[in-house]
């Protein structure tokens, strides 16, 4: 049976005035609830650690290079990442394939990097508003599933994310049958791929998850929990969504 996961995502936002959340979300969790997992910038990945050691609360870097060292300035090495402490690391997310011109190939190579240092790749695919309306959703996400998730995908090494761009920080939310078709069509595709194996494989829906709409997500059978954006800045945000994926 797949473990539930609530994943939090604090993009560039917070220092270390954010521990505090930190620690008081670490402190209300019990190891029989659902993995928890807080991916803060790289800047606070080694307090992170520190603050959540010996607790549920898992912590993750947000994004990798692809190379383990060279001369890329400003980039991060999923090595580096890993000797913090860390267990994971996000790839592929909307915001680095936009804003950084990231391709398929480009993630599937940092997912093969994040593996190599014994990390967890949450990968990240989803659609964009003109996508959706112009129906091709189904057909752009399964493109990117393919292309971006690499052989030897497990649901030891990889959590596959999906998050419609245009829901992305906006307060806008595809229905639940949209979200249960997708995460279904996700299903369906990565058990023709990986076979059994692929049922482990935990499937994350994102995408403007807040405490008042995150345990309807979590009816649909697919969705294994969330990668939260802005609701895991606050304890008292998040809290609701961990205790909704726990209740479902």
């Amino acid at each position: 049976m797949r473990r539930k996961l609530a994943a939090g995502n604090w993009k560039m936002n917070g220092d270390a005035s954010l521990l505090g959340e930190l620690a008081q979300l670490a402190g209300q969790q019990s190891d029989t609830g659902p993995e928890i997992l807080i991916c803060p910038p790289h800047t606070l990945l080694a307090h992170a650690v520190s603050v959540t050691d010996g607790s549920p609360v898992g912590i993750g870097g947000q994004d990798c290079h692809a190379a383990e060292t060279g001369a890329h300035t400003g980039d991060v090495s999923a090595p580096m990442i890993a000797a913090t402490g860390a267990q994971a690391v996000i790839v592929g997310h909307s915001e680095r394939r936009t804003d950084h011109h990231e391709t398929n190939a480009d993630v599937r190579a940092k997912v093969k990097a994040a593996w190599a240092a014994g990390l967890t790749a949450i990968l990240c695919i989803g659609e964009s508003e003109d996508e959706r309306m112009g129906d091709s959703t189904l057909e752009i996400i399964a493109d990117q599933l393919h292309a971006s998730a690499p052989d030897g995908t497990t649901g030891d090494n990889t959590v596959i994310a999906y998050e419609p761009i245009w829901a992305i920080g906006t307060g806008r939310v595809p229905t639940l049958e949209q979200i249960i078709e997708t995460h279904d069509m996700l299903r369906d595709e990565l058990v023709g791929r990986f076979g059994p194996e692929a049922m482990t494989i935990r499937l994350l829906y994102g995408g403007s998850v807040k405490p008042n709409n995150a345990a309807d997500i979590f009816t649909a059978d697919n969705v294994d929990g969330a990668l939260v954006g802005g609701a895991s800045l606050a304890a008292a945000d998040f809290q609701p969504i961990i205790d909704a994926l726990a209740a479902s």
